[in-house]
């Protein structure tokens, strides 16, 4: 599947901001079964100074400092990204839990991908004790990691609600778990600090998810939002499964980062020298490339 992404990030702040420096991670990933045709990113006002580097997890991230007095800083990012992921594995395959789990402290090497470095808890992913108890539950003694974890996605698909307006994305985790309710971010959050309650590896991803509009319906511009999911290793590889839906990852979801939660990938990051009040407009278009956007959104 070929995509065309366009990601909108407009502040507008009440009085002018005299300096603003950020990091923007916004260009989808490059690698497991995805390739990165083109990107561009223009950002207003225009920053004197802007680094790009690799950060640890691989990410591709922009570093940049605006010393103009502005009221609004605006990011507009471009992509085309061609996804062509094989099938996913059955769930009934792997190795046992208890085995998965083993392997994590005798794992060869440091690199970025070992699962090690996704294992312990994290700044937004403490070990809750009534979390690791809701893990148990799909993870008998000698079952299988990846279908255990398979079982938890869809247990909290099923027990939890999704709700834009019970968590910010500040909101402590033992929170979201505790009001049942909550977004992508916090459901990701959950099943990540369950997996790792039990000694089992797993990385926040954030990205997109292609969207349907309703039938007979045009698609509308801006109307699509980032998405996050989990990236969970089953002593075979990292498999892709997302919560908020129940589905693993498959074509229709494109991977812009990964870390251990959502502070490792924010899509904008970063602070600024001002007072006021100040709001926040994101739009976002993921469209197939034989696909129109539709009217206003």
């Amino acid at each position: 599947m070929l995509y065309r992404l366009r990601h909108l990030t407009a502040y507008a702040y009440r009085n002018p901001v005299g300096f603003a420096r950020c990091t923007l991670r916004l260009a989808p990933a490059a690698g497991e079964g995805q390739a990165l045709l083109s990107h561009e990113m223009v950002v207003e006002p225009a920053p004197p100074t802007a680094t790009e580097r690799a950060d640890f997890f691989g990410n591709r991230a922009v570093s940049l400092t605006v010393d103009t007095p502005h009221r609004e800083f605006r990011i507009d990012a471009r992509s085309r990204v061609r996804v062509e992921r094989p099938p996913l594995p059955d769930p009934g395959t792997g190795p046992a839990w208890e085995e998965v789990r083993a392997q994590v402290l005798t794992w060869p090497g440091l690199g970025p991908d070992a699962p090690l470095h996704f294992a312990a808890p994290s700044r937004r992913v403490p070990l809750l004790p009534e979390i690791t108890d809701y893990a148990r539950a799909s993870f008998p003694a000698g079952g299988g990691a990846y279908a255990g974890a398979f079982d938890l996605m869809r247990r909290i698909r099923a027990d939890f609600a999704f709700d834009s307006e019970a968590t910010e994305v500040g909101t402590p985790l033992a929170e979201s778990f505790a009001g049942r309710r909550g977004v992508c971010q916090d459901f990701s959050h959950i099943m990540i600090a369950a997996l790792r309650g039990l000694g089992l590896p797993a990385a926040y991803v954030s990205g997109y998810l292609r969207t349907l509009p309703p039938p007979g319906q045009p698609r509308l511009e801006g109307a699509d939002a980032s998405h996050a999911w989990v990236s969970v290793w089953c002593g075979e590889g990292w498999i892709g499964l997302d919560p908020t839906n129940g589905i693993g990852v498959q074509d229709d979801h494109i991977v812009v980062a990964r870390g251990r939660d959502y502070a490792d990938v924010a899509p904008v990051a970063g602070i600024i020298a001002g007072s006021g009040a100040q709001s926040l407009r994101v739009a976002v278009d993921v469209v197939p490339e034989d696909e129109k956007a539709g009217g206003p959104g």
